[in-house]
């Protein structure tokens, strides 16, 4: 297993493209208004955080489309297209079908240098294609069958309006077309959670309806001598193909243990498997929640820092003198030889975008599937609705070579005008950080408002309004939305220069405003310098060095 450690330190710090992402699922009767949810954190140094979009149309018999390699651009191929193809907002198809992912890597000896399919190209093209979350996974499987799977071990979460899946898949190898993989359906009434460890122990071989995986996967794992159990039914597809060490516990599993931790009572007895010295504790697939689970919560599960848990980090020396819930990279760094780590929580600052589905099977289709998307860490950033059958997305959340990209800074670009507001906060957190959350939570309650009366107003309109003139409307809509907030944002910023220059705060009255003397200058700010406990920890450390004496 010292390999697979390895290749964790290396997948967490950084030194791979797409890595160390969070999924949250919710079945429609796990959920406060009937809704299926599913939130994806995207993490990833370095990588620009753009929204993807293809038009659907139909093709011609013969047409192909060429694949890109999603982490590095390198061309793979092409592969024949389909007939019909569906429009594609974010993670999410005009369908309402979703698709999100997180890496667990596995057995490196598995992955196919040869295959064209790698696991982003296989959701985007799986989601141009697929009418539900059930052909999703026929889809994507025959594709990997067909062209080959190009990736590293993978955690699929898989959703329609109706169902909610997790799929599995590992590859066979250079050279050998197909993968490993299983699929099951999370019941409606539960949730659950993945962050790159898998997930999938044993799974019931004989439900057909609710569990679907490759026929020849056993075998496979027995001719590698990755299972070696008397009977079929003992088989586990993490034991075979990602067995449990610390790294997979403490950097991944703690974080699924968060949200459970979140949502599901009895969760104390699983504390230690978390931690990393239980590895024989493991938690169930999915469970269910304690209470009905709404889109505010989803929200603030993708927000998560461990707070109030074993695993809290923000009253640590590490957490600076304003708290900061956030490490500096690498994930490991070594003191005297020895090695230790920095907790890793759901929301970290490496995040480039974060998606939120939401299907509805209880409103018309062509508004009710909403993508709720921001383009930094969803802590530090306020979600935009836009629905998934839009005509156009928002030009704050595209990619523009040269103009707005990972190496180009624009103030047209939600990315960097984001992450430009994060990275005045993050040094000091805990002083700069509630202007921040009550800008982010003002936005999202708007939003809330906004969307409940534009589809209050579409449903007494539907009867006059043909389908076209409305998505219309939600075009006009998601884009006016992401630039109300791309504006607000901007202003943040400038509000926070403003207000914290120099290290000092100035004074504001209770409608937010700076207040001056009776002459009109400024009133002097506020100098409160480090918080009295980082105060301590400077004594202790010098003493009476700089003692008024």
């Amino acid at each position: 297993m010292k390999k697979k450690i390895l290749y964790l330190f290396l997948l967490l710090a950084g030194t791979i493209k797409t890595e160390a992402c969070s999924n949250i699922i919710v079945g429609k009767d796990a959920s406060s208004d009937g809704s299926v949810f599913v939130s994806y954190n995207a993490d990833s140094y370095g990588m620009y955080g753009n929204m993807f979009r293809h038009v659907g149309g139909k093709h011609a018999k013969g047409e192909t489309r060429k694949i890109y390699n999603w982490d590095t651009n390198r061309y793979m191929g092409e592969i024949a297209e389909a007939s019909v193809t569906y429009n594609v907002v974010g993670q999410m198809n005009a369908n309402q079908v979703s698709i999100t992912e997180t890496t667990f890597g596995g057995r490196e000896e598995l992955v196919d240098t040869t295959a064209i399919m790698d696991y982003g190209s296989l959701i985007y093209v799986t989601l141009e294609r697929a009418t539900t979350a059930r052909e999703a996974i026929k889809i994507m499987t025959e594709l990997v069958e067909k062209y080959g799977y190009a990736s590293e071990g993978e955690s699929f979460s898989i959703c329609d309006k109706n169902e909610i899946w997790i799929m599995e898949m590992i590859g066979k190898g250079s050279g050998n077309k197909g993968a490993n993989w299983v699929a099951i359906r999370i019941p409606d009434d539960c949730i659950c959670a993945h962050a790159n460890q898998s997930r999938i122990t044993t799974f019931d071989q004989k439900d057909k309806n609710n569990v679907l995986f490759s026929k020849d996967i056993i075998k496979f794992a027995r001719s590698k001598g990755f299972f070696n159990g008397a009977n079929d039914a003992a088989f586990s597809f993490r034991d075979a193909f990602s067995p449990n060490d610390f790294s997979a516990t403490r950097y991944c599993e703690a974080r699924v243990w968060s949200v459970f931790n979140r949502f599901c009572d009895g969760m104390d007895k699983y504390v230690e498997y978390a931690k990393g010295n239980d590895l024989k504790g493991a938690m169930p697939l999915y469970m269910k929640p304690n209470r009905k689970i709404s889109l505010t919560d989803v929200m603030d599960g993708m927000r998560d820092h461990y707070e109030g848990t074993p695993f809290d980090i923000q009253n640590e020396l590490g957490a600076g003198p304003y708290n900061m819930p956030y490490r500096p990279t690498p994930l490991s760094f070594k003191v005297d030889e020895k090695t230790f780590f920095n907790e890793r929580p759901i929301s970290t600052q490496q995040t480039s975008f974060c998606f939120i589905g939401q299907m509805r099977n209880f409103v018309p289709d062509f508004y009710a599937g909403i993508v709720w998307w921001t383009n930094d860490d969803p802590n530090m950033a306020p979600f935009t609705p836009v629905y998934c059958t839009v005509t156009e997305i928002p030009a704050c959340y595209t990619k523009i070579e040269d103009e707005q990209d990972d190496v180009t800074f624009s103030w047209n670009s939600a990315f960097w005008v984001q992450n430009t507001v994060s990275n005045m906060v993050y040094p000091y957190y805990s002083k700069i950080f509630p202007d921040l959350k009550k800008e982010r939570d003002d936005i999202e309650k708007r939003n809330f408002r906004k969307v409940k009366n534009l589809e209050a107003m579409i449903r007494n309109k539907s009867d006059k309004e043909d389908t076209q003139e409305n998505i219309a409307r939600l075009t006009k809509f998601s884009t006016g939305s992401a630039n109300t907030m791309l504006k607000a944002w901007t202003n943040l910023f400038q509000y926070i220069v403003v207000k914290h220059n120099d290290m000092a705060t100035k004074k504001v009255d209770h409608l937010g405003k700076f207040t001056k003397t009776k002459d009109g200058l400024c009133e002097s700010p506020e100098r409160p310098g480090y918080p009295e406990s980082y105060r301590k920890e400077i004594i202790k450390e010098t003493g009476d060095k700089y003692l008024i004496k």
